[in-house]
C-alpha cells in the first residue's frame, strides 16, 4: 500500500544513526533504475529496502515496515512509498530480490580495482566524515553523480564510507510481472537524494552515517 511522501521524523530519538550493509545498483534495458539497500545492522535491525526511479522519473520507495518507510522517506526523496515484504537472498555471487511488484536476480563479478584499495583504508577512517569530506570531490570526479557526503533534506546530513565493491555482471528484472530488460549503467543517475550510485552496476559494502543537523549543532 502506499504512503504520503512528506519527510516524516524519525521513530526514534537520536543525534545520529548508523547503518552496516551494502547497496546495489543497477539499471535496466527499459529505463528504470533500481538501488538495493541489504543492511545486516542498523537501529532498526536487520532489513532491506527498495529505491526505484522508474523510465518516467517516478520515484518508489519499498520499505518492509512503517518504521523504516517513516525514517527512509524523511532522509530522501520519493514520489510514491509502498509497505510490502522486502527479501534479498544472497547466494555466493546470486542475489535475489523480492520487493512488492520488483522482482530482480542478479550476478556479481569479482571486486573491482576500487574495491581492492577501499579495503585497504581503515575501518575508523574509512567511516569518518571526515574521510568522507576528504574523498567527496574525487568521487564526483571519477564517478559523474556520486558523492560521499551531503543532505537530500528533513534536516539531516549524511555521508557514506564505502568499504568494497564489486561489478554487478548480469540482472534480470520485473516490475508488476513486465521484464524490465537486461542489465544496463544507472543512468540518468538516480534521484532519491544528493549522491547517485556508480553508473558502472555495482554492489559497494558500506557504512552510512545520517546525522540530525539539529542535534549536531548542540
Amino acid at each position: 500500500m502506499s504512503r504520503p511522501t512528506t519527510p516524516l521524523s524519525s521513530p526514534r530519538a537520536a543525534a545520529r544513526w548508523r547503518f552496516v550493509g551494502t547497496i546495489t545498483g543497477v539499471g535496466t534495458a527499459e529505463g528504470t533504475r533500481i538501488v538495493v539497500g541489504c543492511w545486516h545492522l542498523s537501529p532498526f535491525g536487520a532489513f532491506a529496502d527498495v529505491m526505484v526511479e522508474r523510465a518516467d522519473g517516478h520515484r518508489v520507495l519499498l520499505a518492509p515496515s512503517e518504521e523504516v518507510a517513516r525514517f527512509v522517506a524523511g532522509t530522501y526523496r520519493f514520489d510514491e512509498v509502498c509497505i510490502v515484504p522486502v527479501a534479498v537472498e544472497a547466494r555466493s555471487r546470486r542475489r535475489r530480490v523480492r520487493a512488492g511488484p520488483l522482482d530482480v536476480d542478479l550476478l556479481l563479478g569479482r571486486r573491482t580495482v576500487v574495491g581492492h584499495l577501499l579495503r585497504a583504508v581503515p575501518g575508523p577512517l574509512a567511516e569518518s566524515r571526515g574521510w568522507a569530506l576528504v574523498i567527496d570531490r574525487l568521487a564526483g570526479l571519477l564517478l559523474p553523480g556520486v558523492r560521499t557526503v551531503g543532505t537530500a533534506g528533513g534536516g539531516r546530513r549524511e555521508w557514506y564510507g564505502a568499504r568494497d565493491e564489486h561489478r554487478v555482471v548480469a540482472a534480470r528484472a520485473r516490475w508488476a510481472g513486465a521484464d524490465l530488460g537486461g542489465l544496463r549503467p544507472v543512468s540518468p543517475p538516480a534521484r532519491f537524494g544528493f549522491s547517485s550510485t556508480p553508473a558502472g552496476p555495482s554492489e559497494v559494502a558500506v557504512v552510512t552515517t545520517v546525522q540530525d543537523l539539529a542535534a549536531a549543532e548542540h
